[in-house]
């Protein structure tokens, strides 16, 4: 069966604002009545706009706008509004004939989430579905009797040339690192065929004042330009983070449907750990603070070390390795659960050419450390990869080691060594496992790491080259609420941290239980 071709009766033949009704007064009550909450805890049901978001249509279009920019927290239905005003400008009173409409997103997946929205809301309303038709595998919505065409674009893809769009929406834009965007600037410099052109901007805050984001709600707070309008919430940068006071500046929806509990247990959560503030205050807070942050605090590390790592006795052993290039440091982490404890055995090696001019550089007494036992260290200038394994392979001929885990990038430089020292083939795959650096295998690991030392159930006995690496781990997250530990922010060397956080998840994947509660990991 054909789609209908003739014209919504809602949209072009809608009436014009009346004296006690303005545009933007019209637009709130086309989409309470035509527009149902496409996911959630009141699915299906007619929207009722809350008080912030009635503003944010009206200060668009009760006066001329040419951009505007909307920026809060997450968890404020920022995407969900931008799917409500898609609809209206595809069917509703906003629609023009033939006219382009576009959203754009930095990912394809994040491109995907307003058409999949706007997607619902058409599929939920008999009225609307009759006249526009969704095509799923384009990411598109077409309106047959108006020409209009809505399309979802990314900036992975080179989809942005040649366009001419009456309406834009600019999803997220605060992911772009840096003042410039191809994307945004060919849709931007694309609509100069339209009258009156409208984008839209809704993103929570980009982590710097050099990002693209932050340059454009600056200069619109100036004022400068009328037809650009900022609505911004963010908390006070000089206010108590964790208050509810400050919560409530950067999010409108806290005492309307927002899930208190979801983000009050955000705010203790990076309360607790310095490694989730820096995120929080980002994503919750709607602040410019670069997501980068330390990962544990002193008193905390300090906590998990006042009790000596004990004996190891008989129990199955994990352990990861973070082997250095060149002259860096190389670790090896074991760890061995006992009566509900994790018990830490690292090991560290360094060059022993050249060992005290590097404890200079790097402002630690490595040299000392090597004196006390606590770092091995390798023939010449740089790590000699067949003393490492050596010593690797004689402690798992005393120990159940059941998984290594390994960065896949060096295992093939340093296999031939195991095989040398004594390490079968078989041995070596059936045992060591490959460990990505990257947000995909690094997140669950740093969650894992941060939960056994919030419920203190790691014994390290500050173990001090340990604890030197722990001292200096930041962590990075990055626009999907992925984290990963930074060695290129950080102050020093972690890569004892690394291994710690790798062998902790390779023991958790082996392990059913790890002898306490796992906290569920928060997605910001």
């Amino acid at each position: 069966m054909r789609p209908t071709t003739r014209k919504s009766p809602k949209a072009r033949r809608s009436p014009r604002p009346g004296k006690s009704e303005t545009r933007g007064e019209r637009n709130i009550r086309w989409i309470e009545k035509h527009c149902r909450i496409p996911e959630g805890t009141y699915v299906g049901q007619l929207v009722k706009l809350p008080k912030f978001q009635r503003a944010i249509v009206r200060g668009i279009y009760d006066s001329p706008t040419r951009r505007a920019i909307v920026s809060f927290a997450k968890k404020n239905a920022k995407t969900t509004l931008a799917a409500f005003l898609l609809v209206l400008h595809t069917v509703g009173p906003e629609a023009r004939e033939n006219s382009q409409l576009y959203s754009a997103a930095q990912s394809r997946d994040q491109a995907a989430l307003v058409f999949d929205l706007a997607a619902k809301v058409v599929r939920m309303s008999p009225e609307l579905s009759a006249h526009v038709i969704i095509r799923d595998t384009l990411k598109e919505l077409y309106c047959p009797g108006l020409g209009t065409r809505y399309k979802a674009l990314s900036a992975d893809k080179k989809t942005a040339q040649g366009k001419s769009p009456a309406f834009i929406i600019h999803d997220e834009l605060g992911q772009v690192a840096g003042p410039r965007s191809a994307l945004y600037e060919a849709l931007e410099t694309a609509t100069g065929a339209q009258e009156d052109p409208l984008s839209i901007v809704i993103s929570t805050q980009a982590p710097t004042d050099a990002d693209l984001l932050s340059v454009l709600i600056d200069d619109a707070l100036t004022g400068a330009d009328p037809l650009v309008k900022c609505f911004l919430y963010t908390a006070d940068l000089e206010a108590d983070p964790f208050d509810v006071a400050t919560i409530r500046q950067a999010n409108p929806a806290f005492d309307e449907f927002q899930n208190q509990e979801e983000v009050l247990a955000m705010a203790e959560a990076a309360r607790r750990m310095p490694s989730r503030e820096a995120e929080y205050r980002n994503l919750i807070l709607n602040q410019r603070v670069e997501r980068v942050s330390p990962l544990i605090s002193v008193s905390v590390w300090k906590a998990n070390g006042e009790a000596p790592a004990g004996d190891w006795g008989d129990g199955p052993v994990y352990g990861a390795l973070d082997l250095s290039s060149t002259t860096d440091l190389t670790a090896c982490v074991w760890v061995m659960e006992r009566d509900g404890l994790w018990h830490v055995k690292p090991l560290f090696w360094l060059p022993d050419e050249g060992l005290r001019e590097r404890a200079r550089q790097d402002r630690v007494p490595y040299d000392v450390w090597h004196e006390q036992g606590y770092l091995l260290t390798t023939p010449g200038k740089s790590i000699a990869y067949e003393y490492v394994a050596q010593e690797l392979v004689r402690m798992m001929e005393t120990m159940d080691v059941r998984k290594v885990g390994f960065d896949r990038w060096n295992l093939r430089h340093f296999a031939p060594w195991l095989a040398k020292a004594g390490l079968s083939e078989e041995r070596v795959k059936d045992v060591f496992v490959e460990f990505g650096q990257g947000f995909k295998d690094m997140t669950p690991a740093v969650r894992t790491l941060e939960t056994a030392l919030l419920n203190s159930v790691l014994r390290h006995g500050n173990h001090p080259v340990l604890t030197m690496c722990a001292a200096n781990a930041v962590v990075k997250g990055d626009e999907a609420g992925g984290r990963k530990l930074d060695k290129l922010r950080s102050r020093g060397r972690i890569d004892g941290m690394v291994a710690l956080a790798m062998a902790l998840s390779v023991a958790h994947e082996g392990t059913p239980s790890l002898g306490y509660v796992d906290e569920p990991l928060v997605v910001l």
